[in-house]
């Protein structure tokens, strides 16, 4: 998923990111909304929409990492059918000069 379409996708109110950086790189910024994973992981059901069809969007380090998995494969266990990845993750939504919470 391209950054636009995550933004457009928060703007609208329609997804549910999730954070895989970790905790001190999530208390550091992370895309709005986002949930962190290693907090929520064992009990990722609490986050994530009754629809099981709504868009679920995993993010870590940037385009080499690949520990988004983890939080998407807990989706699909979970039922949810429409988990995408933040390919750019959390270093490419830095470099487009997008805003982070903290």
């Amino acid at each position: 998923m391209s950054i636009a379409d995550l933004k457009q996708a928060i703007a609208d109110k329609k997804v549910t990111v999730i954070d895989v950086n970790g905790p001190s790189k999530y208390a550091e910024g992370h895309v709005p909304g986002a949930v962190d994973f290693s907090s929520k992981g064992a009990d990722l059901a609490s986050v994530l929409p009754a629809d099981k069809g709504a868009l679920v969007v995993a993010y870590c380090g940037g385009p080499q990492c690949s520990a988004y998995k983890a939080a998407a494969k807990k989706a699909a266990e979970l039922g949810y059918t429409n988990v995408k990845h933040l390919s750019a993750g959390r270093s490419g939504w830095l470099a487009a000069g997008e805003a982070v919470e903290k």
